[in-house]
């Protein structure tokens, strides 16, 4: 049998419990208080229902299962879809290729739907899958189509899914509002701009959205709607911002201005260079909110920010410049565990998702093996927090914006 690395937790350099926000309230812009690539301890309560599972007690990774994945006791997996197949038998949609970003909403009957973007140029889009209580998969359906380069998006705190495209071709890719029912007709929101989208998150008590750039020079964004309350009508207009962050040692560090965009439909500039003293991003990835902090990763540098939107400020919660070997690379998409823990997605690094706790280690929750040209995306847990989904972009193959080769798992046991 091929042997596989094992990686083992990397703890970070003990802070005394060092709250995230208070950290960032502190003298971040002039001493860089957050440690490069050595996480804190977060603050905020559990979400409503979602178990206290303890990542920090993780046990090594063991030999690939059945699927092809690594996994720590406890942990089981299944292929839910594979992409150029019917996810249910006899079925008639066939699950889309090169899965990315994704998320999951909870339905009435007590089941959940998993949405998931696809990356292909050609027909992008975005595919459901619709699940029972027991866990059982119901359904297999397309909630958008005609679209491209759907790559990663957020889910919205009124049940809808913003689909980013990120188009780097035309680079005026859209974020496009789904509903995970495939009920409501899919909804261009041209208010949060036309750029190389990856990915956005909303914030619940403020309805604003922030979102990424996937660019050497992308740029971090803010959308502040003219209706707040109005639900899925608050994404159709408002204002949208770009950060100006100060610097500390040459690294975007410490209080955070927002400067508006002036033209977010980029009629003549493109949407990043529109403001010249905005801060750029190398490679802006997967973005989420927890607890009122706002994560998001930028894959250049390989870096996870922490901005504070009480306070305007951003720091680091990870830099893997800073670890001799690194366990976390390749960073990509981004979730949490309702409960102060990050996971992170790896592109290419070991093909991983590796958790970020709240007690300050770096710890790999699973490894895909035998697939080294693909990445991992659109991890997020089910309503309970007891399942956690996501995608190998390309499978085997290897095969960019292929297809076929993409696989889907589901991950039970936490």
């Amino acid at each position: 049998m091929k042997k596989h690395p094992r990686r083992m937790p990397v703890p970070a350099t003990p802070t005394g419990q060092i709250d995230r926000r208070t950290v960032l309230r502190g003298a971040l812009a002039g001493a860089g208080a957050l440690i490069a690539g050595h996480v804190v301890t977060a603050c905020g309560s559990v979400a409503p229902g979602r178990p206290l599972f303890n990542f920090d007690a993780l046990g090594p990774l063991g030999e690939p299962d059945a699927n092809g994945v690594r996994l720590p006791p406890g942990l089981t997996s299944r292929i839910v879809a594979r992409s150029g197949e019917a996810p249910l038998v006899g079925g008639n949609y066939v699950w889309h290729g090169s899965p990315d970003g994704g998320a999951t909403f909870a339905t009435p009957d007590g089941g959940w739907i998993y949405v998931s973007n696809s990356e292909r140029f050609d027909v992008g889009g975005v595919g459901a899958l619709r699940f029972g209580r027991d866990g059982t998969l119901l359904d297999a359906y397309p909630i958008l189509t005609g679209s491209t380069f759907n790559c990663a998006g957020g889910p919205t705190p009124w049940g809808t899914w913003l689909s980013c495209e990120e188009d780097f071709i035309q680079q005026r890719g859209r974020v496009i509002e789904c509903d995970p029912f495939g009920v409501e007709a899919p909804i261009e929101r041209p208010a949060l701009g036309l750029f190389v989208h990856e990915a956005a998150c909303v914030d619940p008590r403020s309805g604003q959205v922030y979102l990424t750039e996937d660019a050497r020079n992308g740029r971090f964004y803010r959308f502040t709607s003219a209706a707040p309350d109005a639900g899925p009508d608050s994404t159709a207009a408002g204002k949208l911002e770009v950060a100006r962050v100060e610097r500390v040692d040459g690294v975007p560090e410490g209080a955070v201005e927002w400067l508006e965009v002036p033209d977010p439909q980029a009629s003549t500039t493109l949407t990043r260079l529109q403001v010249p003293e905005a801060t750029a991003f190398d490679g802006g990835e997967g973005i989420w909110i927890e607890s009122g902090l706002v994560y998001f990763a930028t894959k250049g540098d390989n870096r996870i920010w922490i901005y504070d939107p009480e306070t305007a400020t951003l720091g680091r919660l990870y830099d893997a410049s800073s670890f001799g070997t690194a366990v976390l690379t390749g960073v990509d998409n981004v979730t949490g565990s309702g409960a102060g823990d990050i996971l992170v997605a790896e592109d290419g690094g070991d093909m991983q998702i590796v958790v970020l706790t709240k007690r300050g280690a770096v710890i790999p929750l699973l490894q895909v093996v035998d697939q080294p040209a693909s990445e991992i995306a659109g991890p997020s847990f089910d309503p309970s927090g007891t399942r956690l989904y996501f995608s190998s972009q390309r499978g085997a193959t290897g095969v960019i914006s292929g297809a076929t080769g993409g696989i889907t798992y589901e991950i039970s046991g936490f």
